[in-house]
């Protein structure tokens, strides 16, 4: 695959991650310029080469949304990273803050048939080693999450599960690991502060402090008794 052809993938994949994260179809420049690391300019750019290319819809301050052949386009490639990302975590036992950069790499290179038996071969599992939904082969993402609440909002004292990490920057990921806490980890709110900015929860017995804008990455839902 040749540069242009990778830089389309990843601004189109940045873009439907963003969405998804802000369930909003259209997403502004500013974002993706910090999502992406960028100058808000080189952007701008690529933006109107995708409008060109009739991947995306742009509108100049408004901000951009993904056509329905961008769309497509992106949800494969992250129908990739994700399914990538936990082939190599079950089968060479890589740990979850190793497994993004790596399939960042690979998910360019590998065809959409080695993926689909990258997925028979996993059972067509529902989500990633970081909680992210996989999409289907035909763009559904298989698992939703109806009361998915982020870690700073929760109320003190209610039974909660991780179901998902959000940031998958490898010292976060790290120190989540050092903290003992994972995808399925149960525990609870015990404070907040919020002159400080601090939550603090706990898990079997474990007291973790988290800044709120730290713990708006740690997806979590309530834990049925």
């Amino acid at each position: 695959m040749n540069v242009t052809s990778l830089t389309v993938e990843n601004y189109l994949k940045a873009i439907l991650q963003i969405s998804l994260q802000s369930n909003s179809e259209w997403i502004s420049t500013g974002e993706l310029a910090k999502y992406m690391d960028v100058a808000p300019g080189t952007v701008t750019s690529m933006l109107k080469t995708l409008k060109h290319s009739d991947h995306v819809e742009y509108r100049p301050y408004e901000g951009a949304c993904l056509t329905e052949s961008g769309k497509q386009m992106a949800i494969r490639v992250l129908r990739r990273h994700r399914l990538i990302e936990l082939f190599l975590a079950q089968t060479l036992k890589l740990s979850w803050d190793q497994v993004h950069s790596e399939a960042e790499n690979m998910e360019h290179a590998v065809s959409d048939f080695l993926v689909d038996r990258i997925d028979e071969y996993l059972e067509f599992p529902e989500t990633d080693p970081h909680g992210d939904p996989i999409p289907s082969i035909d763009g559904q993402m298989r698992r939703a999450y109806p009361n998915l609440t982020n870690l700073s909002d929760c109320q003190i004292g209610i039974p909660i599960k991780i179901v998902q990490v959000t940031d998958q920057e490898t010292e976060f990921l790290r120190f989540l690991s050092r903290s003992g806490l994972t995808i399925g980890s149960q525990g609870s709110v015990t404070e907040k502060n919020v002159e400080a900015g601090i939550v603090v929860s706990e898990w079997n017995g474990q007291v973790i402090s988290m800044g709120v804008h730290v713990a708006e990455n740690v997806r979590v839902v309530p834990v049925n008794n």
